[in-house]
């Protein structure tokens, strides 16, 4: 087998995650199935590239070698995918989103907003914080809309500007319409001790650890088992009484289950717009800005709960202006 740029992709998420469990969920792929790639890549290399230790995964001295190819020859590559669109006559504004609520209204708003800008529009959604900063780096995307939970903060590459889109909102919990507190307006996390929780998608915005320390300061350590990312997949088991979920506020309705806010919200993100200016104008940084916005408060009535709690704290209202 000869080594190829998606093998060099895996190492280089392996080395980034330190784990091949979290590698794997940034990759799309099951972790038994990357385990048996990564065999065959050494196999290819000459030997191992990775020990377990009781933290995860560190390079072996070939492992750090090849790490240090693999990743010139990616960033050669993304070099060569920037330059080619930088020639282009008429490049396509490309956004790269993690699957927040907004995603789903966001090229309509965005086409409005844009009418008349000449650009074609392409959305992409990741599943993984780290790959939407890496490939913002490199070119790969002109802008990302991402989300960060708690006091986590994203590591964004140099040269890139920031704004913040929503500064705080309230993770609530879906349920299923059958569960014993269904019945309930509030729901208290201690109450939710013993329940099995969907295991985030997004494992690298800060949503996992956020999760555990708000169950632990609550007095449980959370059971995590499923990881989906199908919404209708993650709704039906959700529906069928076999997991509960953390969920945004402005999340729709789904067949089955219920939305229910947590006492004292526990647990806060907030949504930020991250983009190169060599690639976006100012412009069109302001037009995105608005299509994210208003996208989002098309979903803030979704739940009476978050608008009567959105609508109480205008201070975090985005600038529409």
């Amino acid at each position: 087998m000869q080594l190829e740029l998606r093998h060099l992709e895996a190492v280089c998420r392996i080395a980034e995650a330190g784990s091949l469990g979290r590698a794997a969920a940034r990759l799309g792929v099951s972790q038994p199935a990357l385990s048996a790639q990564l065999k065959r890549i050494e196999r290819a290399a000459g030997g191992e590239l990775f020990v377990r230790g009781r933290h995860g995964v560190d390079p072996t001295p070939l492992g750090e070698f090849v790490l240090s190819r693999a990743r010139r020859v990616l960033g050669e590559m993304d070099a060569l995918a920037a330059g080619a669109r930088a020639a282009a006559p008429h490049p396509t504004l490309r956004l790269g989103c993690i699957l927040l609520v907004l995603v789903d209204g966001l090229i309509g708003r965005l086409e409005r907003e844009m009418a008349g800008q000449e650009t074609e529009i392409a959305v992409s959604v990741e599943h993984s914080v780290t790959t939407l900063g890496r490939m913002l780096g490199a070119g790969q995307y002109d802008a990302i809309v991402y989300g960060e939970v708690a006091d986590h903060e994203v590591p964004l590459p140099e040269g890139v500007v920031a704004r913040t889109l929503v500064p705080k909102e309230p993770f609530c919990v879906r349920m299923s319409a059958a569960h014993p507190l269904a019945g309930r307006d509030r729901i208290d996390l201690a109450d939710l001790a013993g329940e099995t929780w969907m295991t985030l998608v997004e494992d690298d915005d800060g949503g996992p650890e956020a999760l555990v320390d708000a169950c632990r300061r609550a007095g449980f350590t959370p059971t995590l088992r499923h990881r989906i990312a199908d919404r209708k997949m993650h709704y039906d088991l959700i529906a069928s009484g076999r997991a509960i979920s953390m969920s945004q506020p402005t999340a729709p309705p789904a067949e089955g289950t219920v939305l229910r806010p947590l006492t004292g919200d526990p647990i806060t993100g907030r949504i930020r717009l991250a983009w190169r200016p060599a690639a976006l104008p100012v412009l069109h940084a302001r037009l995105l800005y608005r299509a994210a916005a208003l996208a989002y408060l098309d979903n803030v009535p979704n739940n009476s709960f978050h608008r009567t709690w959105w609508e109480s704290r205008p201070e975090l209202h985005p600038d529409l202006d």
